[in-house]
């Protein structure tokens, strides 16, 4: 087996460059033991007791990274055109920007309040 042949190339990268081949049984083998690994973490952060914005910051860690696993290897969004990798990605990334400014909006007005209404005579 030459060099060039060793390493797998997706057809929908190298159309009509690459013989159609599925993808080696060894990458789903490796994704499976890394999901198993990660959802040993995400249980050791209960079974540890970890508390407070630690507990939940490790646990949506672990669940991304999961979900990012599942989606780009099982789902083979790794090997898909950016075109369609963009139209997947990027609206839920706008949404949680959007989550996170109107969250600093909200602190912001219960901060304006107890400064103002505290102020007032009952």
């Amino acid at each position: 087996m030459n060099e060039q042949e060793k390493h797998f190339k997706h057809p929908s990268f190298y159309p009509g460059d690459a013989p159609e081949t599925e993808h080696p049984f060894s990458l789903y083998i490796s994704v499976w033991i890394l999901l198993f690994v990660f959802s040993g973490f995400s249980y050791m952060v209960d079974y540890m007791n970890v508390e407070g914005y630690l507990r939940w910051f490790l646990v949506t860690v672990f669940a991304f990274l999961k979900a990012g696993l599942v989606v780009g290897v099982f789902m083979h969004m790794a090997w898909e055109r950016m075109a369609l990798l963009y139209a997947i990605t990027l609206p839920p990334l706008f949404l949680l920007a959007l989550a996170g400014i109107l969250a600093v909006d909200g602190s912001f007005i219960y901060y304006i309040r107890d400064l103002f209404m505290s102020l007032t005579p009952s």
